[in-house]
């Protein structure tokens, strides 16, 4: 049984490993693809580098997901603020009140979380060693 269960782990951490690094290079290829299109279009607008932005936190978390075999939430939690940003910023003109209002509400319960996650940490710290995502803060 012993056997079984090491055989399995050994084989989901390839499978792991093998999908982080699917995600790394279909992210590098997505980067290429974008400042492809900006040189292109020979014209660099704020919602490209955020697009970029969030490129570059993927592969971030991918980075931090290698070397401690954890997420922390607050990673996505900042690609979802840069990503609603940026969803403002490229259909500001074709929103209403009401969407604008609700996306800049979103953003706010996001950042939030956000602090409360970090409050948290510091006021009820991880054992030492179990958090090596702030390493890397």
């Amino acid at each position: 049984m012993k056997s079984i269960q090491d055989s399995g782990h050994i084989v989901l951490t390839w499978v792991r490993l093998a999908g982080l690094l699917i995600i790394a290079i279909c992210t590098v290829i997505a980067v290429g693809f974008e400042l492809s299109s900006m040189f292109a279009a020979r014209k660099i607008i704020l919602a490209d580098l955020l697009l970029l932005f969030i490129y570059l936190e993927v592969l971030e978390m991918v980075a931090v997901h290698l070397s401690c075999g954890k997420l922390p939430v607050r990673m996505p939690l900042y690609i979802a603020i840069i990503a609603l940003a940026r969803y403002l910023i490229l259909d500001v003109k074709g929103l209403d009140g009401w969407t604008m209002l609700s996306i800049a509400g979103a953003t706010l319960i996001l950042s939030f979380a956000i602090l409360v996650l970090r409050f948290g940490h510091i006021r009820f710290p991880y054992d030492k060693g179990e958090d090596c995502a702030e390493k890397r803060d």
